[in-house]
This record gives structure tokens, C-alpha cells and sequence, in this order.
């Protein structure tokens, strides 16, 4: 009756062990554990078609308004709608002869803002990853050493009983952790999602005052 629980305790650490030797294999980061492509960092190219961005858009930090309309906008907590009829709003309260200027520091600044996020969140995926993988080697060492234990006409039964149910537990812990890991791996990607459907907002309010 007790075996099963170190059976499956061991299975699924094997297999978050394989999972990392396969990418590895694959050639990429043995770190990390999504089905998604890792992509460290974007580049602007891949976000935004519309002209290049002047040089004074790096300085979007240094407008207030533009600053605060990349944290609010950039946060998923906003609906994507919201989000750009926020941007279309902030559009037309712009003098025409300064309207581009700081149009592009806005995409530059939701670039810079929503690419650190996107680096920090993958960064979290592989110490995540790390940390079960360190689980794993840990749940088949106690399997295997409550296994061993079972096998000894000496052994104590309390013993035996409480490193079980401590098995259990934490083999419950890693395999929620995994399914945790499932959602957390679609973060980077709604990321870029809606950096792109943003930056297209702001392209197409460009493109439609001239």
C-alpha cells in the first residue's frame, strides 16, 4: 500500500530529469524546462514596423506622462482594450508638432519596460527549474533509502511511517510545482503578445493623425 507513493515519488522526478537532459541534448539552456523556444531578450525590430525611433525616445524615463502611461499600460493586469484605448487617449492630448516625438519615446519605453520584465521573468523560470530539478535528485534519494529501510528485518516501522508520509508530501509539493510551471512557462509569450499589440496601437495612431 505504502510502495506506490515512492514509485510515483521517483517516476516524476525521472521525469523532470529527462526533461532537462533532452534540452540539453537538444542543445539548449539545460536550465530551461518550457516547451517554449527560449528567447532571452527581444529586439525593437521584432515589436515595432513603423519609422525608426529618434534617438531622444531613449530619454522616455524623463517624461512624466510617458512614463506613467508605460506602467499602466504595460501591467497585464489592464485589459489589452483598455490598455490601448488608453494610448489612443494619451494621442490626442499631444500639440501636433510634438506628437511624434513622444509617441515614439512611448514605444521605446514600453520596449525597455516590457523586455526587462520578460528577462526577469525568464531569469525566475530557470532558477525555478533548478530548484525542482534539485528536488527531484532529493525525492529519489529518500525513495530509495525508505525502499532499503523496508527491506530490513530491523527496521523501525515509525521511522519507516513518518519518512513516507514526508515523502508524500513533498511529492505532492513537486508535482503541483510542475503544473505551476506549465502556466509560468506562457508568461514570457503573453509578454511579447501584448509589447506587439501595443507598439501596433501606437504605429497605427501615428499613421492615422498624419
Amino acid at each position: 500500500m505504502m510502495r506506490r507513493p515512492l514509485v510515483r515519488a521517483a517516476f516524476a522526478a525521472a521525469l523532470v530529469a529527462s526533461a532537462g537532459s533532452a534540452h540539453a541534448a537538444a542543445g539548449h539552456d539545460p536550465d530551461w524546462p518550457c516547451i517554449q523556444r527560449k528567447v532571452p531578450e527581444l529586439s525593437l525590430g521584432q515589436i515595432w514596423n513603423g519609422p525608426e525611433l529618434p534617438a531622444s525616445a531613449k530619454d522616455w524615463s524623463k517624461d512624466r506622462r510617458v512614463a506613467d502611461l508605460v506602467e499602466e499600460v504595460a501591467a497585464r493586469r489592464v485589459p489589452l482594450a483598455e490598455a490601448q484605448a488608453q494610448i489612443r487617449d494619451f494621442a490626442t492630448t499631444l500639440p501636433a508638432d510634438d506628437e511624434d516625438r513622444r509617441l515614439s519615446m512611448l514605444v521605446q519605453g514600453l520596449f525597455d519596460h516590457m523586455d526587462h520584465e520578460r528577462s526577469e521573468v525568464i531569469s525566475g523560470i530557470g532558477r525555478y527549474a533548478r530548484n525542482q530539478l534539485a528536488l527531484a535528485a532529493r525525492l529519489r534519494k529518500e525513495a530509495s533509502e525508505v525502499d532499503a529501510m523496508r527491506g530490513k528485518p530491523d527496521a523501525n516501522p515509525n521511522e519507516i511511517a513518518v519518512r513516507t508520509d514526508r515523502l508524500i508530501w513533498e511529492t505532492r509539493i513537486f508535482e503541483e510545482r510542475v503544473q505551476s510551471l506549465t502556466y509560468v512557462c506562457e508568461v514570457p509569450t503573453l509578454i511579447e503578445q501584448r509589447l506587439y499589440a501595443l507598439a501596433k496601437t501606437v504605429g497605427e495612431v501615428m499613421k492615422g493623425r498624419k
